[in-house]
């Protein structure tokens, strides 16, 4: 009875991600508007896109790779502002309790990269860039990518092909693609 429910379960959440995520962003596509979470779990911000931006998803906040990666992009703040970027989104399939803890956590004295809770993965699944983490994380999540933002249009995508490496998502990796 136990392995029927296990594997029950499993179908769900990868039926689940079948039906959340859309298909996967490309080059020059829209961008969906959509509205997450920054600060606190009862505030909405909506994600909207002006001049350059960089959005980095991420599987989930305090795992290893996650927690290696994202301090490139804390550190390079400043030569990602001298390349003509707004903002830089750190945005995973959290809680705003969680996002604000590890930002704090990775950047005790602050710092002006945005951590975003994409709590019910609406953004995520939009872009198509959802996957079944089910066996690591106990539900689907974000896939690792990185978009280079034009306005609302996605100017260049670098989706990693095994979310638990960073291999193309790496600020410097990024930081080389910016005029």
């Amino acid at each position: 009875m136990t392995s029927l429910i296990t594997t029950s379960a499993e179908a769900a959440h990868s039926l689940a991600v079948s039906l959340l995520s859309k298909a996967q962003i490309q080059p020059g596509a829209t961008i969906p508007e959509h509205s997450v979470k920054e600060s606190a779990p009862d505030v909405l911000v909506p994600l909207k896109f002006s001049g350059r931006n960089v959005i980095v998803g991420v599987p989930g906040a305090f795992s290893g790779t996650c927690t290696v990666q994202i301090p490139g992009y804390i550190q390079n703040y400043d030569r990602f502002k001298a390349k003509g970027v707004n903002e830089v989104y750190v945005v995973a399939v959290n809680d705003a309790f969680t996002m604000k803890a590890w930002k704090e956590q990775l950047a005790p004295t602050g710092t002006g990269v945005r951590f975003m809770a994409d709590d019910k993965g609406t953004f995520t699944s939009a872009l198509g860039l959802m996957f079944d983490a089910t066996p690591k994380f106990g539900a689907p999540r974000s896939k690792r990518y990185v978009i280079i933002a034009d306005d609302d249009k996605a100017e260049s995508l670098f989706i990693e092909e095994d979310p638990s490496k960073v291999t193309i998502t790496d600020a410097e990796t990024v930081l080389s693609h910016l005029a």
